[in-house]
């Protein structure tokens, strides 16, 4: 066992543990005020990131401070609240104990709200090759990436090593695949051209893969050739129903045979759960996420809870459970709050409903895609609801602020001013 966590509280509380502050884990620890609870928050960053906008970092639109809020600012009025930075390991359930890389925490509730990773599909050896977006080091990485491949591109003669720089291959059509795809042909048609003029643009290359027949494939099929229309006219070569079998040495293998030369692959494919090990395994579903009832309780287990990205609830309506995105973390942290509070109380506890509010996916300058229960529309209309429903769900009024001005900035100029390559710090060990 590994040593305790000293976190003590003179009057007795019941301790809730959340682990992950993503959409889901951040709403129940900013609503759940009850005095019953101890709530210890545990994340491996020391803020809330909003990922929807992390291809925009990527792609120099927006500064990752501007999608960035940290926890001890969010909480710094809250009584009986703590923040521990560190990485949840393994949950000993019965002994009600949580392992954490800092040590081991007992608990009278815990709520694994860890969210996704990047699914490689077994093939792990591309997650040392291609570039992932999950995380605000991954975006910054990629920033850099992208610069640098335009600056070796001057730098050299060699024609093909040239066009392996300049083409760049986005592995996935589902939303940040065709939202990253957009950025870069904007890049390509309005920054890159003044920032590089030596360079002729046409070896530039953006190619999206996909396995699906078609793009968004959870969208209709009227949104799909829509988005591939656009990026068409963009100029993005789209590439579907074929599976990536191998990359390496700037080579990418397809599963038709085929063969693409680039030094740069962006892997947006899929996620699987980051779901806590110790558990027993009737507890895990597909894409390792936790089996939950209709409370959110992890099946096996009545004080563990699971929600958002990392909890399956199969039910007649969503067989496969709920999709992955940011709506069912927050509904099913509200409904959590109400039944933890109901469940003090002695009360029965009430099943968890999922209201699907629409999708929505953006391809560029004046176009998105926005689909709601009985309406579909897209162009500027949608593009528009598409930047307030971001810009209204970031943390912060100061950093809705400076994405407002960013946003604006780069639609009058045509000119976002970020690209800046940030090189980590190397110092040779002693």
């Amino acid at each position: 066992m590994k040593t305790k966590m000293d976190i003590p509280d003179k009057e007795g509380r019941k301790r809730l543990v959340i682990v992950g502050g993503g959409f889901g884990g951040l709403k129940l620890a900013r609503k759940l005020r009850s005095d019953k609870f101890q709530i210890v928050l545990l994340d491996k960053n020391n803020h809330h990131i909003f990922q929807p906008l992390l291809y925009q970092v990527a792609t120099a639109g927006i500064e990752p401070s501007a999608i960035s809020f940290p926890y001890r600012k969010i909480f710094k009025k809250r009584k009986h609240f703590h923040i521990r930075i560190c990485e949840a390991q393994r949950v000993i359930p019965e002994d009600n104990i949580l392992e954490t890389s800092i040590g081991a925490l007992s608990y009278d509730y815990l709520v694994v709200s860890t969210g996704c990773r990047t699914n490689y599909f077994g093939n792990d050896g591309l997650s040392q090759r291609t570039m992932a977006l999950k995380n605000t080091a991954e975006a910054l990485f990629n920033r850099n990436q992208i610069l640098e491949s335009f600056e070796k591109a001057q730098n050299t003669s060699n024609l093909e090593k040239r066009k392996r720089l300049m083409t760049f291959v986005i592995v996935g059509g589902g939303a940040t695949g065709i939202e990253l795809s957009g950025a870069l042909a904007e890049m390509k048609k309005f920054v890159l051209p003044q920032d590089y003029p030596d360079l002729d643009m046409n070896l530039m290359r953006i190619i999206l893969v996909d396995g699906a027949p078609r793009l968004l494939s959870a969208f209709s099929k009227k949104s799909s050739e829509e988005v591939a229309n656009y990026l068409l006219k963009r100029d993005v070569e789209i590439i579907t129903s074929v599976q990536v079998t191998n990359y390496e040495n700037g080579t990418m293998t397809l599963s038709d045979n085929s063969t693409l030369e680039t030094m740069n692959v962006f892997w947006v494919a899929g996620v699987r759960a980051n779901s806590i090990d110790g558990l027993a395994k009737e507890a895990y579903g597909p894409g390792n996420r936790l089996l939950v009832d209709l409370y959110n309780c992890v099946q096996g287990y009545n004080n563990i809870f699971a929600i958002g990205d990392t909890a399956l609830m199969i039910s007649k309506e969503y067989p496969k459970g709920h999709p992955q995105v940011v709506q069912p973390a927050i509904q099913q942290a509200r409904n959590l709050i109400q039944n933890l509070d109901r469940k003090e109380r002695g009360l029965e506890m009430q099943p968890f409903v999922y209201h699907n509010k629409g999708s929505m996916a953006t391809i560029g300058r004046n176009h998105a895609v926005v689909e709601l229960k009985n309406l579909r529309f897209g162009g500027f209309p949608a593009w528009a609801v598409w930047l307030f429903i971001h810009l209204m769900s970031i943390v912060g009024v100061k950093n809705r602020l400076f994405i407002f001005v960013d946003w604006m900035w780069s639609y009058f100029t045509y000119d976002p001013s970020l690209r800046v390559i940030i090189k980590p710090l190397r110092r040779d060990k002693p």
